[in-house]
């Protein structure tokens, strides 16, 4: 997709280096590559994951994207325009166009806020009006009622108060969402309603979705089209179903292969724990008087 006009997001040859502190006085501390060389394409409308192990820059990446973190070097373009090299006072079209739903929604809330200021917050840090009928209506658009809003962040469950925070993205009537580990940090039992949710918003406000996760499996189930990271790289992207189907890279299918299925997780063991027993079984056992 690169070079295509549709194209709402797209960067070209990111790198990101981070110095780590100097051990003497007389050389610097060393350079330690986060990004080496991402080029991405994301069209409007689409519904993009990005997936890999801790570490591999993911996050970085989305921070980049998000304007909250400036490239070493390359291209980061947003809307058609360049973003890598504005200061923040010259990004309010950014925050307008784009909101970002974080990992651990009771660290991502004010806790001394009610939730109607909350959702309100970026509203009014943009100062754009922000009416009691808005606050409601995207509140209830999140599943929650009106009486929330006169309540605070810890009388919320954790998928009530990542439901919170999505309302308060929504808030700006962006284009595009971006979603660090959205579910990651939630009971199993209540990340499927909150990945539901997010979908059956996207689709019905027409977003753009940027998903990073190390989980596969939600990835798969929410992604159209998904980059796979290996320590600063992109080895692999393409149509979700084709490379977790039929992936190309070794990593790739290394990833996939360790998704767990129903069987082997009430087994305990993984889909290559499987694969290397049906390797292993295959392997003929010494007969009596053979070396």
């Amino acid at each position: 997709m690169a070079g295509n006009e549709s194209s709402i997001i797209r960067l070209q040859d990111v790198r990101r280096e981070f110095r780590r502190p100097r051990r003497s006085l007389l050389q610097p501390g060393p350079v330690v590559p986060a990004l080496r060389g991402v080029t991405l394409d994301i069209a409007a409308g689409e519904r993009f994951g990005i997936v890999g192990e801790s570490g591999c820059g993911k996050s970085t990446l989305l921070r980049i994207i998000a304007g909250l973190d400036r490239p070493t070097s390359g291209s980061v373009q947003v809307a058609g325009r360049e973003i890598s090299g504005l200061r923040e006072g010259r990004l309010g079209f950014l925050r307008d166009q784009m909101q970002l739903v974080l990992q651990d929604p009771m660290s991502s809330l004010d806790p001394r806020m009610r939730v109607r200021d909350i959702i309100a917050e970026p509203l009014v840090a943009q100062g754009k009006p922000h009416p009691r009928t808005r606050i409601v209506e995207l509140v209830e658009s999140v599943g929650l009622s009106a009486d929330a809003l006169d309540r605070y962040p810890h009388q919320f469950s954790g998928g009530q108060r990542q439901r919170i925070s999505i309302a308060r993205a929504l808030a700006p009537d962006p284009r595009i969402l971006l979603a660090d580990e959205p579910v990651s940090a939630l009971d199993v039992s209540v990340r499927a309603q909150v990945l539901n949710l997010i979908l059956e918003i996207v689709e019905r406000l027409d977003l753009t979705l940027v998903f990073v996760s190390h989980d596969l499996s939600v990835v798969r189930h929410v992604c159209e089209r998904v980059a796979v990271m290996q320590a600063g790289e992109v080895v692999e992207i393409g149509p979700t179903d084709q490379v977790y189907d039929e992936p190309a890279q070794p990593y790739t299918r290394s990833l996939v292969a360790a998704i767990p299925h129903l069987r082997t997780a009430l087994e305990g063991r993984t889909a290559a724990d499987l694969a290397a027993g049906a390797a292993a079984a295959t392997v003929p056992p010494d007969r009596p008087g053979e070396n």
